[in-house]
């Protein structure tokens, strides 16, 4: 099963993955996407590992998420965050290989369906239109990635103020 969880910044996401995923009772494969580039995001990174059980395996993937999700193990897989993976593979100095890695990614998804799959990612497109070159094709890769993910996904879950929405699939 693919479970999608969308929402804004501090909205309750990752905390909704986590308990989702420790409710499987698998064994649990979660591929963190952030990469420490400051002290700030360094603290972020620490809380959030603080936050997950540490029977858990932890798969760094900034780039290669493709690849990490065909190499975890069968269980439960959390993918955090797919918005991070997006912006780590748009600053890449060829931004053109952004392509060849969505594809990859959608495969590689499609081809877990047997694991509980939760991908956590930002909604970004309910505010103002970006004044950038970059942020526009940022806000727009993340909305066609979201409808792509929502297409595959046996369920869409979206988060605010810590309370998910069922936008598809059943309640539970």
């Amino acid at each position: 099963m693919l479970t999608l969880i969308l929402g804004g910044a501090r909205s309750g996401k990752s905390r909704l993955a986590l308990q989702r995923a420790q409710a499987t009772g698998k064994p649990v494969f979660f591929i963190a996407t952030a990469q420490a580039q400051d002290a700030e995001m360094a603290t972020r990174i620490a809380r959030h590992q603080a936050e997950r059980p540490p029977h858990w395996t932890t798969i760094e993937a900034p780039l290669d998420l493709a690849g990490a999700i065909r190499a975890a193990g069968a269980g439960c897989i959390v993918v955090d965050c797919l918005t991070l993976w997006l912006t780590n593979c748009l600053c890449q100095p060829d931004p053109a290989a952004f392509d060849g890695a969505r594809t990859a990614l959608l495969a590689a998804l499609a081809a877990r369906r047997d694991d509980d799959l939760i991908l956590v990612g930002n909604e970004t497109g309910l505010g103002i239109v970006p004044l950038g070159e970059l942020t526009r094709r940022f806000v727009d890769e993340a909305g066609w990635l979201n409808q792509d993910f929502a297409q595959l996904a046996d369920e869409v879950v979206f988060v605010a103020a810590g309370l998910p929405l069922i936008l598809k699939g059943n309640p539970q």
